[in-house]
């Protein structure tokens, strides 16, 4: 069942057109990575569906209730993760969440059951009596998600959760979000990929405030299967030229120079496995073939396809 429509959303900031016409619905129980370059609408759609922003036309639909009328009842049901999180860094982690506790109208036993319950599904409980100020970055964003889910929300939004954090702390805060999806619907923006492709069962793209593609991730990497890329590494005269002469070869992009061999990435289409070509090629040459083998289609090749054109379809 449908949580979450956006139907012909669009936002204009002056004459700036952030999110133009954009419409997709997210069901209850997914976790939706939300990606695009950066700039292309994924903040200003995020803050429309949080209500820190109106649409400028088109609706959008919370539970089958516009948010214009669904209004704060909506809210009480949505948990947000701004790309700033925006923590109180002189306070301790205990009172933050009992001061975001209490805006969320919680007292009580209440109130502690959750701060508790936050705390142990983010993995704070050995920083919850310290400063936010001297924790690390990936310990605040830690806090600002305890935060965001306090409330139990049907529909958790993470707006670059990631962003600054080193390699480890990105792991950890990716492996937090995977187990929070178990229990919510969660919208996840993001601009790097390998996050959203190791989390989302469904991923959504935009492009210049437009929606670029639409599907499960099994599904866009088979459409990033469109063209396939053959690295040959070999020794001997001309190989780039030669490899480059075969029927079917769409480009050839040198790689990394290696002393007295010639490596190269040739493009062809779907429908042709020119391996066998180049290794008839190579014998009836005299080189010496160090390396021949064809790379998967991946989903960075389709979001560069997608995003590199003005009118992403």
């Amino acid at each position: 069942m449908t949580l979450l429509a956006l139907e012909h959303v669009t936002k204009r900031y002056g004459k700036v057109t952030a999110v133009e016409d954009l419409s997709f619905a997210v069901d209850r129980g997914q976790v939706v990575g939300f990606l695009g370059p950066n700039g292309a609408g994924k903040s200003t759609t995020m803050r429309m569906i949080t209500q820190y922003h109106e649409p400028d036309a088109g609706r959008i639909l919370f539970d089958g209730v516009p948010l214009a009328e669904a209004g704060r009842e909506a809210k009480r049901r949505v948990g947000y993760l701004p790309e700033n999180n925006p923590v109180y860094t002189e306070m301790l982690v205990t009172e933050y969440l009992a001061f975001v506790g209490r805006l969320r109208e919680m007292q009580g036993s209440a109130l502690g059951g959750a701060i508790d319950e936050s705390v142990a599904a983010t993995g704070i409980e050995g920083v919850f009596h310290r400063p936010i100020g001297e924790l690390s970055k990936g310990f605040r964003q830690r806090v600002g998600l305890a935060a965001a889910i306090l409330h139990k929300p049907d529909l958790l939004v993470l707006d670059e959760p990631t962003e600054g954090l080193d390699p480890n702390q990105r792991v950890e805060i990716r492996r937090l979000i995977g187990e929070l999806g178990r229990d919510r619907t969660v919208l996840l923006s993001t601009h790097i990929l390998s996050e959203a492709q190791h989390v989302a069962s469904r991923l959504l793209i935009i492009n210049q405030g437009r929606l670029a593609a639409d599907g499960t991730v099994g599904d866009l990497m088979d459409r990033a299967g469109g063209n396939v890329r053959i690295v040959v590494e070999a020794a001997g005269d001309q190989v780039a030229e030669q490899v480059g002469s075969l029927a079917g070869v769409v480009s050839v992009d040198s790689a990394e120079p290696l002393p007295g061999r010639t490596r190269v990435r040739l493009t062809a289409g779907s429908a042709q496995d020119l391996r066998p070509l180049v290794y008839q090629l190579a014998t009836r040459s005299g080189w010496t073939l160090y390396e021949l083998h064809q790379e998967a289609g991946s989903l960075e090749d389709l979001f560069r396809q997608l995003t590199s054109r003005p009118e992403a379809a």
